[in-house]
């Protein structure tokens, strides 16, 4: 997962603005036995770049001449918000290949859209070819969806995989478990009309590889994701979107956890389906 200051949507969300963690004293790990500072490794910064490059030129490129952004209700430099608070409604009765959707035609079914698909965009399921497609497929429009899926082939190619520890099929080591989340904290609903919403998600990336030979401990990172959405076949469905960095909190003085207590806490602990 990667990303900029702004690019339009991509699988990935990893690398600037990583926070900054104090590691364990015990060694043995590849996660303990120094104290990392502000910077992270030659080889970390290399994989940042190269998903950010990527995938952000890629991305961007595909969705160039896209369809129009949602018209605005008022004046448009004074975007609504609404609340984060939660409201008690379910967002959605079921899912289609583990992707929720059928969201209300509403405010709130717009922003728990927004949500769950950041979700789905962040997951290790965009760094393998069939699964990116069904998502891909299944969370855009159509008109979307056929301008990005060649560039998102090009840009998750084996050599770009190969550099962040995966196969060609997005697979990890034997041993070691490749982590890719995406944890939203609120939504802001900038724009709504019975066709057209925009939201913006701010969330916490979580990126890397967990395992005893890993050299890209798995880190976190802080950014807003700007989706501009089109009702469509009784769903909300992606048209553009963007991301930018921050706002990121200041960081805390937390160990970092081992490797086995990345890779234990990632198989034990599902995700949500996000509502307002």
């Amino acid at each position: 997962m990667s990303l900029g200051d702004e690019r339009e949507s991509s699988g990935g969300y990893g690398g600037t603005g990583q926070t900054r963690t104090r590691l364990p004293e015990s060694s043995g790990d590849v996660y303990g036995g120094a104290r990392r500072g502000g910077r992270s490794s030659s080889r970390s910064l290399v994989t940042v770049v190269g998903v950010v490059v990527l995938l952000i030129a890629a991305i961007a490129f595909a969705n160039r001449g896209g369809d129009d952004s949602a018209s605005t209700d008022g004046d448009e430099n004074q975007p609504k918000s609404s609340t984060t608070a939660a409201t008690g409604t379910r967002p959605v009765d079921g899912k289609s290949a583990g992707i929720p959707g059928g969201f209300a035609r509403d405010e709130q079914g717009a922003a728990s859209a927004a949500a769950n698909y950041a979700v789905t965009l962040g997951s290790t399921g965009m760094f393998n070819a069939e699964s990116r497609h069904g998502i891909v497929d299944t969370i855009y429009t159509s008109t979307a969806a056929a301008k990005l899926q060649n560039a998102m082939d090009q840009a998750y190619s084996a050599d770009f995989l190969s550099k962040l520890g995966l196969d060609a099929n997005g697979n990890a080591p034997e041993g070691s478990t490749f982590v890719s989340r995406t944890v939203p904290v609120g939504t802001k609903l900038e724009q709504h009309s019975q066709s057209r919403a925009k939201v913006s998600v701010w969330y916490m990336g979580l990126i890397g590889m967990s395992g005893q030979g890993s050299t890209d401990p798995v880190s976190s990172t802080w950014k807003t994701w700007t989706f501009d959405l089109q009702w469509l076949n009784g769903d909300w469905k992606i048209t553009a979107d963007t991301q930018k960095d921050g706002p990121a909190p200041v960081p805390g003085d937390d160990k970092a956890a081992s490797s086995d207590e990345i890779s234990k806490a990632i198989e034990e602990y599902g995700g949500f389906t996000y509502a307002r």
